[in-house]
């Protein structure tokens, strides 16, 4: 076997194996004594097929199988025996039987990049804020109740914020209808964000049965992919205004929001605990996401391409599954491939070199999965989709079922440990700036 290995790109490898006649055609030999003995044609009895017939018959189709497998028999072999430090499986460029009878085929291979990672021990990050104080458990309050408040119907004043609306809306882009922006009857809380601040900002201050138009520009990163980087011109009909009669704050209001409550206190103390659970999750993958973002700042580093665009079809099918569910495809969305590449693409090399970076950390901390850590993740999983862990162990028989929950869990230990070691510190106070007067100026 004869193996030419060259460089093609920083991190890209073509490897032209060529394997010797005597063994390809060995193995050619094989595969058609094996359908001649099989074969069964008008005129012959089974296994008396003339070879010329079987070879004028078959011989595409045997020489792509026996190819197919000659590569994958051999290829790994290859990788090792020339110390080739594969990240992706292979993507063969093409394999030809040669006239003397051996067998070439190229494979262009994707390779770790090389690098030492710096910068993740002795960080200072200002730690997320998980104090949960009166102002947000009367702000929990004041939602509850508005949700418990009755509605009454306004007829002598124009729409304000914390009113509930109902509106026909038409949206427009560039002129051209949007078939899927558009809603009748549709119930709105103005000054709630459920429609956008800036579309119910242009609600205040209409009357029942008005019509009016209003622009609002939705910002790129909109989670709605129809409406995102998009000025969009509203057509509104305000069909009815009615206002809601908020309830006394008092022992009463606390019985009607649970039978668990006796007083508006115990209320009120159980919300403390809720949004402070809430605060501590939140700042965990706040906290991760700090981390992260400064130790990608200090470790720039080419990433295999062919790793961006495989992240980058998993960020675009999980927006195709999202507008699937809304019965729209990319098309009807107004969006193309072209564009979600072009927007994926740099958080997709982020999240690549960021599982680089987890993995050398893990590597240089010598940090490893073991087995307390994958019973934890089958416990977790069973949890999740009410599963015994003996049904979870079943789910991930082979190996290449376990890797993607090891990558999982090892970036998890990894993080883990980032967070104990880093140093917190006070959120730096907003400089004051100081007012000038008219002589100073």
């Amino acid at each position: 076997m004869e193996v030419k290995v060259e460089e093609v790109g920083t991190l890209t490898r073509k490897v032209t194996v060529t394997l010797p006649a005597k063994d390809v055609q060995k193995r050619l030999e094989k595969e058609f004594k094996k359908l001649q003995k099989e074969s069964k044609m008008k005129g012959f009895r089974r296994g008396k097929v003339p070879r010329t017939i079987i070879e004028k018959s078959y011989k595409p189709q045997v020489e792509a199988e026996v190819g197919e497998k000659l590569v994958q028999e051999t290829y790994f072999e290859v990788i090792e025996q020339e110390n080739i430090d594969a990240v992706v499986h292979p993507q063969i460029l093409n394999h030809n039987y040669e006239d003397d009878g051996s067998f070439t085929y190229e494979a262009q291979v994707d390779v770790r990049p090389q690098f030492e990672v710096t910068g993740y021990k002795d960080l200072e990050i200002e730690k997320p804020q998980t104090d949960v104080t009166a102002e947000d458990v009367d702000k929990e309050i004041a939602t509850m109740q508005r949700q418990m408040a009755p509605l009454k119907s306004v007829e002598d004043r124009p729409v304000e914020e914390g009113d509930i609306v109902i509106v026909d809306y038409q949206g427009y882009h560039k002129g051209n209808v949007m078939k899927q922006v558009k809603s009748e009857n549709s119930t709105v809380e103005v000054g709630s964000g459920q429609m956008g601040k800036d579309f119910e900002a242009k609600l205040v201050g209409m009357k029942k049965d008005e019509e009016a138009s209003h622009e609002v520009e939705f910002p790129e990163k909109h989670p709605n992919p129809i409406l995102a980087g998009k000025n969009i011109e509203f057509k509104v009909t305000l069909k009815d205004i009615k206002e809601k009669i908020l309830p006394e704050l008092d022992d009463e209001f606390a019985k009607d929001v649970g039978k668990e409550f006796s007083t508006l206190d115990e209320l009120k103390d159980s919300i403390r605990e809720k949004l402070s659970r809430e605060k501590e999750e939140s700042a965990e993958g706040e906290l991760t996401d700090t981390i992260m973002q400064a130790i990608l700042k200090e470790n720039e580093f080419e990433v295999p391409q062919r790793l961006v665009e495989f992240e980058v079809e998993q960020m675009i099918k999980q927006t195709e599954e999202q507008l699937e569910k809304s019965g729209m495809n990319l098309e009807a969305a107004g969006l193309s491939r072209e564009m979600l590449v072009q927007n994926n693409e740099p958080v997709a090399t982020q999240r690549v070199r960021g599982d680089f970076i987890l993995k050398k950390i893990a590597e240089t901390e010598e940090i490893k999965i073991k087995d307390e850590d994958m019973e934890r993740g089958f416990k977790r999983i069973g949890d999740q989709y009410n599963m015994s862990v003996a049904q979870v162990k079943e789910f991930f028989s082979s190996r290449d079922d376990l890797l993607p929950l090891m990558n999982e869990l090892l970036n998890e230990k990894v993080i883990e440990f980032l967070r104990s070691s880093v140093k917190y510190v006070e959120p730096q106070a907003e400089p004051v700036e100081e007012k000038t007067t008219d002589e100073e100026s």
